[in-house]
């Protein structure tokens, strides 16, 4: 299968190694940084150096390839599905953008080809869990989505390093989150409904943030008396975000705090992702509880550490591919993580980077 694989990135050199050596993918990255590219290189993979905001010069590598795989920034998500569905490819990204794949959607609407974004941690296998969870249930009360991606060793104030993107970062904390409250769909207001949970001995909090529940909500509406998503951080950081999107009003100016992050806040490859599901309601005649609780952590392998939000964000879009090469996802239209069965996710090649992490057996 030929991949096109847009953005040269942490995310997208992992899924360049993940699918060039699985050995059943041909693919060439696409990027306009040529030092990204060059670490790509030495696998059996193509590069090609193309602006990614040039539309003449992008359709040009997706003619003759069979499917795009986009890991360019959010806003790029439109452009690149309409030029996947112009030049005849099928569609995998990993946007966690609400506009974006609301207008995905509707370019999906009677395509010949695939359309599958938000394939990534959160959009994407939160919400093939939680829906997994939720369909062994014979009525639903409450849906509850957390996920984390943390530093192991947080050293200053925010309690937090760069893990992944600063743009969709600041993307999730500022726009509206969907929600179902009382059996309605709702808009909560990002960074409000904060929580305090303690997940193997270690205090977190959690409060909302956009995109990270997919299509679920569309998919559970009339069907769930509440479902949200939460992002989880240390104690502390929420308020902190406040002060700065809030109080200085650096949400109107978004580019300034994105310089601002990128200027002092180190990144770092020693990081956890935490994913914590909880879906309640009838079964059998009682009213029972059902959790996932998971924490995936960085390899430290020294000739290739990867981060933990590397391991589990390429793992969830390059199972998605892999899913689909083998015909078990539709393969025409817009496709619903939701509509990804949660055990042959697991029993992928890819997606078994979730299996081989350790469960957390007790929630405090």
């Amino acid at each position: 299968m030929r991949i096109a694989l847009l953005g040269a990135g942490h995310i997208g050199q992992t899924i360049a190694r993940l699918l060039g050596d699985s050995g059943d993918y041909q693919v060439t990255v696409v990027d306009r940084n040529e030092a990204a590219l060059a670490r790509c290189a030495g696998r059996g993979i193509s590069t090609q150096v193309v602006d990614t905001e040039d539309r003449m010069a992008l359709a040009a590598v997706l003619r003759g390839q069979d499917a795009v795989v986009n890991a360019l920034p959010y806003h790029l998500a439109t452009t690149a599905a309409h030029l996947a569905l112009e030049t005849g490819c099928h569609y995998f990204d990993l946007t966690e953008d609400v506009a974006a794949t609301k207008e995905i959607m509707r370019i999906a609407d009677g395509a010949k080809t695939a359309f599958m974004p938000q394939c990534g941690l959160a959009p994407g296998f939160i919400g093939i869990v939680a829906h997994h969870l939720a369909k062994s249930f014979d009525s639903l009360q409450d849906v509850k989505m957390r996920v984390g991606a943390l530093p192991a060793f947080p050293t200053n104030a925010l309690k937090y390093n760069l893990t992944w993107s600063v743009d969709g970062l600041i993307n999730e904390y500022c726009h509206p989150c969907e929600a179902i409250s009382d059996g309605q769909l709702i808009n909560a207001l990002p960074l409000e409904g904060l929580e305090h949970f303690s997940l193997d001995g270690t205090e977190y909090e959690a409060f909302n943030t956009s995109g990270g529940l997919g299509t679920l909500c569309e998919t559970l509406q009339g069907k769930v008396r509440s479902l949200d998503y939460k992002t989880v951080r240390y104690p502390g950081h929420r308020n902190l975000m406040q002060f700065l999107l809030g109080d200085l009003q650096l949400k109107g100016d978004q580019e300034l705090l994105k310089g601002v992050m990128r200027r002092s806040m180190p990144a770092t490859m020693q990081d956890v992702v935490l994913v914590f599901v909880t879906v309640s309601g009838m079964k059998n005649g009682s009213l029972l509880q059902e959790v996932f609780a998971r924490k995936i952590f960085a390899d430290r392998n020294e000739q290739n550490p990867l981060s933990a939000i590397q391991i589990t964000t390429a793992a969830g879009i390059c199972a998605a591919v892999d899913l689909f090469r083998e015909g078990k996802l539709p393969q025409r239209g817009f496709i619903r993580q939701e509509q990804v069965e949660l055990p042959a996710f697991l029993a992928n090649r890819f997606g078994s980077a979730y299996q081989q992490s350790r469960q957390v057996e007790s929630i405090g």
